[in-house]
């Protein structure tokens, strides 16, 4: 079925077991996670075959799906390991595997049929004739390739029956559709294994043969070009254009991201996909959502290969940073009274700081730290980063609240790219 049919499912990214919990909290329909070996992010943290174990255990006691990726391009000399790890995937029970190797796809289907099988946007799925191969040997859902156009997309969705799923927000690989071999050229790291250095987001300059030493900048900073280093896509202005394509599923990239950046994109995004059917005629995107989005770090936002705009996959050539106003500062643990919480800091923070609250629903406030007691119950001036302390506030907030700190305003108008 696919998102004209039924409600576009939301899908965050889950690095570890923390970021799957706060993407629970902020609303995610669905999460996609890994075990330590076998997907494209073996930096991210990731899981155990215990911790998946329990993080499908607890993501669908909340309502919530999980999807397994195991989308690296494999060896022989793997094919044992990845069988039985398969297995105990089947014996788990998540609600898909996520791979992008013919091989894998087979031994997926031969050892867990029970379990659907989606592709990875890896596999460069740019045709409905493709996707129909797809289908034709087991595959529910496709991830489409970041390259097409919504047009593009949406011809697919109205010819195939599986489900299409699609990139709304986060990074861009520069590589087609994330094949790339520069990693493994520069710093014997296989980005198609997991292990991707980024090296598309070095500074580079250019230096002719017959002047070594003499470097010239390819852009007007003295920090370098940024000659590959595509900017992040971000949809959020375009939510009835992505329904109305007939995908199912609105996929979030970032399972290295922050959980600041999880809550954020997953609140965010979770709120206007429900605006949309609460309205469709009245939908307009929010001012809080853009800015919600503009205070997360990010490389300047485009709408990528959409709407066949050129200004959208131009390189970020300025290396462009959020000008935030709110630090991260840290995570609530559980509530302990109405005003007291006991929180892990993740950034410094002192008394009389006035903070945000993200809560679960509803807008960002204000509040202030009145006071800090730290692990020997004393009250404190300041909290470092890693502690666990109680905090007194004058309002109330909600066990995975994110709090951050309040350093200033942002004026999200620089970042043209956000808006229709």
């Amino acid at each position: 079925m696919h998102g004209k049919d039924k409600k576009v499912e939301l899908l965050a990214p889950a690095g570890n077991v923390e970021k799957l919990e706060i993407a629970i909290h902020y609303g995610a329909d669905a999460v996609y996670l890994a075990d330590k070996r076998f997907s494209l992010r073996n930096f991210s943290g990731n899981f155990t075959i215990e911790e998946i174990e329990k993080g499908v255990a607890y993501a669908h006691s909340q309502g919530v799906k999980v999807y397994v990726a195991c989308n690296i391009y494999s060896r022989d000399y793997e094919n044992d390991e990845i069988s039985e790890y398969l297995k105990k995937l089947g014996d788990i029970r998540p609600d898909a595997v996520i791979v992008s190797d013919p091989g894998i796809i087979m031994a997926a289907t031969e050892l867990i049929p029970e379990i659907p099988v989606h592709l990875s946007t890896q596999a460069n799925t740019t045709n409905s004739k493709s996707v129909k191969f797809w289908e034709n040997i087991g595959v529910k859902r496709i991830n489409a390739a970041r390259e097409l156009s919504i047009k593009e997309i949406k011809d697919i969705a109205d010819a195939c029956s599986a489900e299409i799923e699609v990139f709304v927000h986060g990074a861009m690989c520069m590589s087609y559709s994330g094949r790339c071999l520069l990693s493994s050229f520069l710093t014997k790291r296989d980005s198609n294994r997991g292990m991707c250095s980024h090296p598309c987001r070095w500074h580079y300059s250019v230096m002719e043969e017959q002047r070594p030493g003499e470097y010239m900048p390819l852009s007007e900073d003295d920090r370098g070009a940024y000659i590959f280093n595509s900017k992040d896509l971000c949809m959020i202005a375009y939510i009835p254009e992505l329904v109305e394509s007939g995908i199912s599923s609105m996929k979030i990239e970032g399972r290295m991201k922050s959980i600041n950046y999880v809550a954020a994109t997953v609140k965010v995004y979770r709120e206007a996909i429900d605006a949309y059917y609460a309205d469709a005629a009245g939908y307009r995107t929010k001012e809080e959502w853009i800015d919600q989005l503009v205070r997360i770090n990010n490389r300047d936002y485009c709408t990528g290969f959409y709407f066949g705009d050129p200004d959208a996959v131009t390189p970020n050539y300025t290396n462009h940073k959020p000008l935030t106003g709110n630090r991260f500062a840290g995570k609530v643990l559980k509530k302990t009274s109405e005003s007291r919480v006991f929180i892990e800091v993740r950034n410094k923070i002192f008394k009389d700081d006035d903070i945000e609250v993200l809560p679960r629903k509803g807008l960002p406030y204000r509040d202030k730290i009145v006071k800090i007691i730290n692990e020997n119950g004393r009250s404190a001036p300041f909290a470092q980063p890693g502690s666990r302390v109680m905090v007194e506030l004058n309002k109330t907030c909600s066990a995975n609240d994110i709090i951050r700190r309040i350093e200033g305003e942002t004026n999200e108008r620089l970042y043209p790219g956000i808006y229709r």
